[in-house]
């Protein structure tokens, strides 16, 4: 299987020109991994591609990164590195002169910089090219990236079962858990997910055992987990999309799976109906999907089962979020987004109840858009009893 960067740049290139921009310039983002295979963090080095309507594609980078940059399957990109003796400006001055954006374009030239770029860059960018209108490269990518090729898919699958091996080993557990402290617990929980295959955690694991359920996004601490104690539990590790047979990776690809378990003996008062109607929420917005169906739709699916049980005010958060080479991207499953479902977006669906100094019950699966509703990427119990 060849490599899809060439295919993507082209399709990049279409966008620039129904769009009617000139060049979309990216740094070490999810787009410029899309584009070319190339993962990167970002630094105060230069390290730029450039993707013009017209003419070829570059990339300006240190030249500690020659080897590896050039190694990209992508026949028509021009490379330029540059020493730590060197101005970058130079170079990158010189690729933008060879697009010819200063003046033989009629009215003022279009450039669109990555969204994640570092403002210092932007600004350097301005100055070389101070008559150009500038804008977001999520104009032009992210229609391309918002639907999820068949290598995609089922690497986002592959991390879905990474994550579902984890939550079936914790669940089974049981009363084992009582007195481990949540960063305990999420520690462990982040070494299984490399023993199961994952190559990283996609953020940072959360353990919410009791009260500090009812903080969305709890940072795992000291609190032992106790007797009857709800857990919420929200995890999930980048796995590798490689391409059989070409050697190439096209990116990483993240799980992400809540459960909320009760560890030990009855759980306290009310939860059991709060997590029922949890599930209930959760099973509604997913038989909700199917294309042409509204993000907004999916969310009100969930939010109306919630605020029917009286819960409205406790849930606090949108219904989902995408997922990609980034954890959290479009389409973002929220009270009024009118963007219309495709076949090939993947998102979450996590509804949830926090009431607070009490306990609070996330339930969270991956969804897949298929052409006629929706495929889940995770297949655990959504139960609450462990030791099963």
């Amino acid at each position: 299987m060849e490599p899809p960067f060439e295919r993507r740049i082209e399709a990049c290139k279409r966008r620039l020109t129904a769009e009617g921009v000139d060049l979309v310039v990216c740094f070490p983002s999810p787009n410029l991994t899309y584009l070319t295979g190339f993962e990167e963090s970002p630094s105060e080095r230069h390290l730029l591609l450039f993707v013009p309507r017209d003419g070829d594609p570059a990339i300006v980078a240190p030249a500690m990164y020659e080897a590896q940059l050039s190694e990209l399957p992508i026949p028509d990109l021009e490379r330029r590195f540059w020493t730590d003796a060197d101005d970058p400006l130079e170079a990158i001055e010189a690729v933008i002169d060879g697009y010819s954006l200063a003046g033989e374009i009629e009215g003022p030239p279009t450039v669109l910089v990555d969204d994640r770029m570092w403002a210092t860059f932007t600004q350097d960018l301005r100055d070389l090219c101070p008559e150009a209108a500038f804008g977001l490269a999520g104009t032009v990518l992210e229609p391309l990236r918002i639907r999820k090729g068949a290598v995609e898919l089922e690497t986002l699958r592959r991390a879905g079962a990474v994550a579902d091996r984890v939550a079936l080993e914790i669940r089974e557990r049981g009363t084992d858990l009582i007195g481990t402290t949540e960063a305990e617990l999420a520690t462990e929980i982040d070494r299984l997910l490399a023993a199961d295959g994952g190559e990283e955690p996609a953020f940072e694991t959360i353990v919410a055992a009791g009260p500090n359920g009812a903080q969305p996004h709890h940072h795992s601490g000291s609190r032992e987990i106790q007797n009857g104690d709800p857990v919420v539990l929200d995890f999930g590790a980048f796995v590798a999309a490689d391409l059989e047979g070409s050697g190439a990776t096209i990116g990483r690809y993240p799980g992400d799976q809540t459960r909320t378990i009760v560890v030990g003996d009855e759980p306290p008062a009310a939860y059991e109906r709060v997590h029922e109607t949890v599930r209930e929420a959760q099973n509604a917005a997913v038989e909700a999907v199917e294309p042409g169906v509204t993000a907004g739709a999916v969310d009100r699916a969930a939010r109306s089962v919630i605020e029917d049980a009286g819960y409205g005010d406790a849930f606090v958060h949108r219904t989902g979020h995408g997922v990609g080479l980034e954890v959290h991207e479009p389409p973002y499953i929220a009270a009024g987004n009118d963007r219309e479902l495709e076949p090939g977006m993947v998102f979450s669906i996590e509804p949830g109840i926090y009431l607070e100094g009490e306990f609070g019950v996330r339930i969270e699966d991956l969804v897949a858009v298929t052409e006629d509703g929706a495929e889940r990427l995770n297949d655990t119990p959504r139960g609450w009893a462990t030791g099963q």
